[in-house]
């Protein structure tokens, strides 16, 4: 059974959404075969039983015994609760008696290196999911499902060389609800239904804002879903509003948003995980940026179009109503908005991150002279020849001259790939300077175990202790080579100027 573990809290200080996305990485993870344990701190506003009710191991960290005065070295360090020092004392002795976790994937504002340094004592890798690029991580692996222009950048200078990045909403984290759901989506032709959902906790208020503006607008009479978290404290008089209005049905803590979202035609929502999930739902959506992590991907969502965006800090009723007035009153953008949105997340997130993580383990060795006769073989497969850039045969003695070359040549380096011992894959790197030409391919008989993205994994990381001068790594796929396209994706690489591209380095 490969075991992974999980850091990630809720409260009524940071939300749900946190402990949400990590419950759906958890369900594919489980799906795979693995087992996971969620390490999660009793705070005001824990999701402790969600966790439980859906089947997973949980360690509960003891509550603070003290609030952590503001400030520190981490903008959000009071949301751990406790010196983050003694969260990763606790955390490890919680997990040395379990005997070795292959991923430790932490989801938490207030972790930075420091605390996966320490967690390595009983942790083989080391997984991130994070959207704030404000603070460095000793991570394998780092996810951050956001949309931004500069997302490469981001993390340029605070992730180690050979760090595999999973970037954009090609990784969002949506349930396997939305999956399910996704194929019955049209893009919305009329306004007629609308969803209100301000996250989990809310703790702004500013779902009984929207409601008030909804009153205002044109929309009034428009039927609307208003959804709050288990943990909203205005909750009751929420209920007691809706029940008092035709045509707004009250939902708490429910389990059918992609229901919810399919139904309606505009969603009055917070930024964070949801707007993938109303993307994946073809859901235009008007975003209220309720905290300042949100803010970055939100701007980048109204710069392309693909949504309306209002700072939520000092919004009034008033203004929120005009703007869904002007929504109303044209039909043409609203149409385009759906659209767009239907093209930024398939909902198939979670599968492709927990497929890389359980991606079979490698280990790359230079080739050796006596490899040559091997690599031959692999090379003329037909498979082989099929998506390469040379379909041809390649004479013997051709390819041993090749051969000796590659291996004399102090700028390739020629790489056999073994899982325990099995050859299952070659990696070619062409060094000029501080950038490689890489090329990959699997021994025959191979493909379908996920060999493709944890070879070039591995193949990152050789580079950075290896050839420390490397920055950048690219990659050229022909286009019906749907596999390799997908294993370059898996592996981090970002599709630029038709070739995958990736910064091992600022």
């Amino acid at each position: 059974m490969r075991r992974i573990a999980i850091r990630v809290d809720a409260s009524l200080l940071m939300g749900t959404g946190h402990v949400m996305r990590c419950l759906t990485l958890a369900a594919a993870l489980r799906s795979r075969g693995a087992e996971v344990l969620f390490l999660s701190r009793e705070l005001p506003g824990h999701l402790h039983g969600l966790i439980r009710d859906q089947g997973h191991a949980l360690h509960v960290l003891p509550p603070p015994r003290s609030p952590l005065p503001e400030g520190g070295a981490l903008a959000h360090a009071a949301w751990l609760g406790v010196p983050m020092e003694l969260d990763a004392e606790e955390c490890r002795r919680a997990l040395e008696p379990l005997g070795g976790i292959e991923w430790m994937i932490v989801d938490h504002y207030a972790i930075d290196a420091g605390w996966q340094r320490k967690l390595r004592r009983v942790a083989r890798r080391m997984a991130v999911i994070d959207d704030l690029a404000d603070r460095h991580h000793d991570a394998d692996l780092l996810l951050d499902q956001a949309l931004l222009p500069d997302a490469e950048e981001r993390y340029a200078s605070l992730l180690p060389a050979g760090c595999i990045r999973l970037l954009g909403p090609d990784y969002a984290l949506l349930r396997a609800e939305f999956v399910a759901a996704r194929p019955q989506v049209q893009p919305r032709e009329q306004l007629r239904r609308l969803l209100v959902f301000l996250g989990g906790v809310d703790a702004g208020g500013y779902t009984a804002l929207a409601l008030e503006a909804l009153a205002r607008s044109v929309l009034r009479d428009r039927p609307a879903d208003v959804v709050v978290g288990a943990s909203n404290p205005a909750a009751a008089s929420l209920r007691e509003y809706c029940a008092r209005q035709p045509g707004l049905q009250f939902h708490q803590q429910v389990d059918n948003m992609a229901e919810l979202m399919r139904a309606a035609d505009l969603s009055i929502g917070a930024g964070g995980s949801t707007t993938w999930e109303r993307a994946c739902m073809g859901l235009p959506s008007v975003i209220l940026v309720v905290a300042d992590n949100q803010r970055p991907s939100a701007e980048a969502m109204g710069a392309a179009g693909k949504a309306w965006v209002v700072e939520a800090v000092g919004l009034d009723a008033v203004s929120l109503a005009r703007q869904l007035d002007a929504i109303a009153a044209d039909p043409a953008h609203f149409r385009q908005v759906s659209r767009l949105n239907l093209e930024l997340a398939d909902g198939r997130g979670a599968e492709r991150v927990a497929r890389r993580l359980l991606a079979p383990e490698v280990r790359l060795r230079r080739a050796r002279a006596d490899d040559v006769r091997n690599v031959y073989e692999w090379r003329n497969d037909e498979s082989t020849r099929r998506h390469s850039h040379s379909s041809s045969v390649i004479p013997y003695a051709d390819h041993q001259r090749w051969f000796e070359k590659v291996l004399a040549d102090p700028q390739r380096a020629l790489l056999i790939a073994e899982d325990q011992g099995r050859p299952v894959g070659v990696l070619r790197y062409d060094v000029q300077q501080d950038g490689a030409l890489v090329s990959i391919y699997l021994v025959p008989g191979c493909g379908g175990a996920g060999y493709g993205s944890a070879i070039l994994g591995a193949g990152s990381r050789w580079l950075a202790a290896e050839q420390p001068e490397v920055r950048t790594v690219v990659g050229e796929v022909l286009e019906a080579n749907v596999a390799s396209h997908r294993a370059f994706r898996e592996a981090g690489y970002a599709f630029k100027n038709q070739a995958y591209e990736q910064r091992l380095r600022p």
